[in-house]
């Protein structure tokens, strides 16, 4: 595992053992999953996603993704006249209601699981809301577009499309409002973090060998000396 690790982080661009090196390595790490269960399979592939209580923080991801990817996309296709291109908007926008389902469902159920103090349970709470309503928000979108699609062949145009680019900047807002909620109760309220004190004491070395060396002047020397006298 510590070798796909290293695979993965450093890619090669602070060693000088060359691509192969790390080919071999990634061959070794596949090699030595032939020989583990199922479940070690998965805790090596995945050690962070293991360990944790429940799945809202990876499920998250998804539903910014696509909502903020469809924002975009369909902006661009409106403003360039790419019909195209906002069709593939509509794709994505489906996506993130579909995941946003998933996500508020995970994230109810780690409310009821999670321990919480009172300093951090309104900010839960307002999480909760906003996650709500970004889903329904967002199968709302999704049926207009879906629908209108079905009767007239064509994305939204002229008033109509206006309101719903408003509606769907709205939508854009409040992911980045959720967003800034959930990282403020994990980075400043340590919520679902585990606490190691021993982890954060005992921290091993990390040696990089880097192809060029550097040299200390000699000439640069610098003594302290400090006497007290009782």
């Amino acid at each position: 595992m510590n070798n796909f690790l290293s695979f993965q982080i450093h890619g090669g661009g602070d060693h000088g053992d060359g691509f192969s090196t790390y080919v071999a390595e990634l061959l070794a790490f596949f090699e030595g999953l032939a020989g583990k269960e199922p479940s070690d399979i998965l805790a090596t592939i995945f050690p962070g996603l293991t360990q944790l209580e429940n799945i809202h923080p990876i499920l998250v991801h998804f539903p910014i993704a696509f909502i903020t990817g469809f924002f975009l996309l369909d902006c661009l296709g409106g403003l360039f006249k790419k019909s195209h291109w906002r069709d593939v908007a509509s794709g994505l926008l489906y996506l993130g209601a579909l995941t946003a389902g998933f996500t508020v469902a995970a994230g109810l159920q780690a409310a009821e699981s999670v321990a919480h103090g009172d300093a951090v349970h309104e900010i839960m709470e307002n999480h909760e809301h906003i996650g709500i309503a970004i889903l329904v928000l967002s199968l709302f979108l999704s049926l207009w577009r879906f629908v209108g699609r079905l009767s007239t062949g064509e994305n939204p145009k002229g008033a109509a499309n206006g309101l719903f680019m408003t509606f769907s900047a709205i939508l854009v807002v409040l992911v980045m409002f959720g967003a800034d909620l959930g990282g403020l109760m994990v980075y400043q309220h340590a919520v679902a973090v585990r606490k190691n004190p021993s982890a954060a004491v005992q921290v091993e070395p990390h040696d990089h060998e880097h192809g060029h060396s550097h040299a200390v002047e000699s000439g640069h020397s610098h003594q302290h000396s400090h006497s007290h006298d009782d």
